[in-house]
């Protein structure tokens, strides 16, 4: 992978939230969704969400800036080689394996019978002779990976807020069944390690973003569950036992009388689940609906005058 800098078209004294802030620009740009048969888009997708994975995580981009790892997070290898082009040795291209060397010492191009223990050994005792030294045993660069997989899940609102698992099927034709986290909010992403795509080096990742689908009853806020429900005259004034959904199912909430237009009721623990793994409540908002032209409403209401003044705290 190129330098995971100039993939997100950032410096290398960019902030972490400078670093989040490009990375979203550019997935939503490349998203495979957006850009269906596109092939291009997809590997540009893959390449970006790998240079922010490491980026992202503080111990990482600290090695990958002291040049303890390359841009693929594997570890540099010793004396300049396996690294970056003008090193002393040709590095490894993505994807492909190599075995020995190419170009050692700018002899031959072939690596057919270079080993990197034998020349090690050599250095520096081994069956040299030469006694131990700090470079005996030095192993190879390790193969890469394969690709990360990227998924779009789309998760219902109740199910979200019910931690609800959901079946995902895979590019292979395989399904799991992904347990939603605790926290979970519009946008996050669930890495599952070894679904993604077989390299020499082993399986890549399947990075499943989380796409919670509106409710046509429900609001969130924060961890909380909003939810207007609309009362009668009769039910504001004398009290009445409504029936009303939750993301549970539906439950019986009991209006006290007197109650007012706006009037706002909690139901413990019915909302989104912390991070703490306790949940949030559902708050339920009264609203008294009137009929606009009830001819029995008003001839109850003739003659009758509230004398209360319900404006004065605006003092106008």
């Amino acid at each position: 992978m190129a330098d995971p800098y100039s993939i997100l078209g950032v410096p290398r004294t960019a902030s972490e939230k400078d670093i989040k802030s490009a990375y979203r620009t550019l997935a939503k740009e490349l998203h495979p969704d957006r850009n269906a048969g596109k092939p291009n888009a997809a590997e540009r997708f893959a390449e970006v969400t790998q240079a922010y994975d490491l980026l992202s995580d503080k111990d990482k981009r600290a090695r990958f800036d002291r040049g303890e790892i390359d841009a693929d997070g594997n570890p540099a290898g010793p004396f300049g080689f396996g690294g970056s082009a003008g090193g002393g040795f040709a590095g490894a291209q993505r994807g492909y394996r190599h075995d020995g060397f190419e170009g050692f010492g700018g002899g031959s191009s072939s690596s057919e019978g270079i080993d990197l223990g034998d020349i090690f050994e050599g250095l520096f005792g081994g069956r040299g002779g030469m006694g131990a030294g700090p470079g005996a045993g030095a192993r190879r660069r390790p193969a890469p990976r394969g690709a990360n997989v990227t998924y779009t899940l789309k998760v219902p609102f109740n199910d979200a807020a019910r931690r609800e698992p959901q079946r995902v099927t895979l590019a292979d034709g395989k399904t799991i069944d992904l347990k939603l986290p605790p926290g979970l909010i519009d946008g996050q992403q669930v890495r599952l390690g070894g679904k993604g795509e077989q390299g020499p080096g082993g399986f890549g990742d399947a990075i499943v973003t989380i796409e919670i689908q509106p409710s046509p009853h429900f609001e969130r806020d924060g961890d909380n569950i909003l939810l207007e429900v609309p009362i009668s005259l009769a039910e504001a004034i004398e009290g009445a036992k409504v029936r009303i959904p939750t993301v549970e199912g539906p439950v019986m909430m009991t209006v006290a009388p007197g109650s007012t237009s706006g009037k706002t009721l909690r139901l413990k623990g019915r909302g989104f689940t912390r991070k703490n793994g306790e949940r949030g409540d559902q708050l339920v908002t009264l609203l008294i609906d009137i009929p606009a032209d009830d001819p029995d409403l008003k001839a109850r209401l003739e003659g009758w005058h509230d004398s209360r003044d319900l404006r004065a705290r605006f003092a106008v």
